[in-house]
């Protein structure tokens, strides 16, 4: 188990789920999925020209987003260094109650 799921587990999310796929047809993946409905993606080579900031990765990366939401699914995105484990909490929190109420 990686170090994000250790840390989120400890803070008491469940679910999560590393790479998931969630389009049917797309190869796309979350890099985590919480079952609850959330996703958080960590973007990588931020500061080095990475695939994430050349245009095609850019334009892609929108596509996938776009979809994840279309999806039903809220994102959070992050560089590797500033993961918020706090605001990933609250939100995971927040989906919780709102399930609960519906």
């Amino acid at each position: 188990m990686n170090y994000f799921i250790r840390i989120c587990e400890s803070l008491g999310m469940e679910g999560i789920v590393e790479e998931y796929k969630f389009h049917p047809t797309r190869r796309w993946r979350i890099d985590y999925f919480f079952t609850i409905g959330l996703a958080v993606e960590i973007e990588g080579g931020v500061f080095t020209y990475g695939r994430h900031n050349r245009a095609s990765g850019f334009i892609k990366d929108i596509e996938k987003y776009n979809c994840i939401t279309e999806a039903g699914i809220f994102l959070l995105r992050y560089q590797p260094k500033h993961i918020d484990y706090n605001q990933i909490k609250r939100v995971y929190e927040d989906l919780k109650a709102n399930k609960k109420a519906a």
